[in-house]
This record gives structure tokens, sequence and C-alpha cells, in this order.
């Protein structure tokens, strides 16, 4: 079976070449020696900032309420919504904010007329699971109460990337068990997600290729998310959505590079909602490591097309 067609092929040598420039998601080596948890993490996240693009001007910041107060949001609205998108960043629970992801939101808004809130939601270690979560369960319940007197739609996406990805998928099942509206939510964009925080084959060993991520890091991040849970713990499907009953699902669109450490969890995710019978499609694009899509590269540029293209077609 063929995972990608001849002209994602024929970016392999160019994305290759852009792999010397990858930043590192552990914030360099010095930082993973600090033993205090919280005084890494934020050493980290000042480390990320540096990666964020120019602020949006589109951009607007505002709260919502939230499980532990206000929860702060960054909007994103065009002139006439015609749908909803509940965006969530990632930074392995730990680190990131919205401002990272603001060209694609602002995107997003112009070129498919979405109403966008991303959700500046609780990080690790600081507020642990169930605090991100709760937080993004929150702020898709408030986009369901309020989008259609604010904006004028009653439908929305869903949508992350890493961590925000694994929160994008925890969100939409809770939209579905616990605010019983998946029937208003037209699609889930779940990019290079973490969905099974056990940990797939990919995370311990990708062939030591390049990339963004380490399983050391990696395993700073769970530390910090799920502290002293137990494997079976881990197994609630609110934790690692693999385990979750993955029927009556929206489209969703999963995407991943081959040389990601979380390969596995989207291609793993992917099938069981194809097994489950919600309409699925697995996007994947080899020699490309864990966050791509940031990297100047055709490869990149194919994946932001796939997306414009899958949105385009769930519009009413």
């Amino acid at each position: 079976m063929r995972l990608w067609d001849d002209t994602i092929d024929g970016y392999r040598a160019e994305a290759k070449a852009m792999l010397d420039h990858l930043p590192y998601a552990d914030g360099g080596s010095s930082q993973q020696q600090i033993d205090d948890p919280v005084t890494r993490a934020e050493a980290q996240r000042q480390y990320l900032i540096q990666f964020e693009p120019e602020p949006s001007p589109m951009a607007v910041e505002a709260t919502i309420p939230g499980p532990a107060g206000e929860i702060p949001v960054r909007l994103f609205v065009p002139d006439e919504p015609r749908a909803m998108f509940l965006h969530i960043h990632g930074g392995g629970w730990i680190m990131g904010r919205p401002q990272m992801s603001d060209l694609a939101n602002e995107h997003m808004a112009k070129r498919h007329g979405l109403a966008v809130m991303s959700v500046d939601y609780r990080l690790a270690p600081e507020d642990p699971y169930p605090a991100g979560p709760d937080d993004c369960e929150a702020a898709a319940a408030w986009m369901l109460e309020h989008g259609p007197e604010r904006w004028g739609t009653d439908k929305m996406f869903i949508g992350g990337e890493s961590a925000g990805g694994h929160l994008a998928a925890c969100t939409l099942l809770r939209v579905r068990d616990r605010l019983s509206a998946i029937d208003r939510v037209l699609g889930a964009n779940l990019v290079f997600g973490w969905y099974d925080l056990r940990g797939t084959p990919s995370i311990f060993g990708n062939g030591g290729r390049p990339d963004v991520l380490s399983p050391e890091a990696m395993q700073m991040m769970l530390e910090a998310f799920i502290p002293d849970m137990s494997e079976a713990e881990k197994r609630d499907p609110d934790v690692s959505p693999l385990f979750a009953d993955l029927s009556g699902l929206p489209p969703c669109l999963v995407s991943v590079g081959t040389l990601d450490h979380l390969a596995d969890d989207s291609l793993f995710l992917a099938v069981r909602m194809a097994a489950a019978e919600s309409p699925v499609e697995l996007a994947v694009y080899p020699e490309s490591p864990h966050g791509f899509m940031a990297l100047p590269s055709p490869m990149s540029k194919a994946h932001a097309a796939r997306i414009d293209t899958w949105v385009a077609s769930l519009l009413p």
C-alpha cells in the first residue's frame, strides 16, 4: 500500500536538505540539565518564543470562562464567517502559545472564512492533566454556545499540532461524549499528534533519523503532563485517544512525516478510525520530521495545500 503519490515523492531531496535547520523541542542540552521541572519548562517556553512569526494584525486577544478562571484566547474573525475553527497549539503540553500559529490561523480566516479561536490552555507541570483538556473542552463548549449569535454559524472545525493534535482528538471525543454536539463538527485536522501516551514503537526509536523530538525530551514532557500515571491509567481514552471508541466521528485529516517519532501514533489512529467506519484521510510525508510544516520546503507547501483542499471540501 503506497502512502503518497509521485508528486510528494519528488519533494524528498528538498525535504532532506531542510533537516540541517531543525529547531529542537528540548530547548537545547543545557535546559535538559535543569532539575526543577517548572524552571526547566519556563526556560523551554522562552526558547520556543524565538521561533514565533510576527504577530498577525488580524489577531484579537480575549478571554472566555474556564473551569479554573478566565482562559486567554486569540481570535481571527473574517467579515462573514462560514464556520468556526477551534485551534489548539502544540508544545508538548509544557510550552507554546497561540501566537506561534498566527500565520496559519490568519490564513484559515482569510482563505476559508473561518472564525478562528486559538486557546491558551493551562500548561504542565504547573497544571498537569486534566487541566489542558478541560480548558479545551470549555473552549469548544463556549464556541458551540456563543458562535451562532456572535458569528452567525453553528458549525465548527477542531484541530491542532503535536500536543495540540492530542488535545484536539481528546476535545473531539469530549464534544461527542460529554457535549453531545458531534453533529456540529465539520471535521478535525489532526497534525502529527500524540495519541498513545504509553508510547508507540516509533517513539522509542525512529532509526536514528533527524527529528525535532527526542525520546528523552518526550519523556520529560510526559512526566510533566501525566506525572506518576500508571500504565492502566494511560490507557484511559481521555488520556490516550487511540484507545477510544472511534466510531461516529466527523471527517478527520491525519497528517504526519515518516521521520517523526510520533509517526506510529498517526498511522495507528487513522487505521483504527477507518476500521470504526469514521471518515478519515491519512496524509504521510516522506523525509519529514516532527514540525515539518514550519520548514520552507515543497513538502510543507504540499501539506498546506492538502489542508486547504480538505477544509474547502467540508464547508457548507
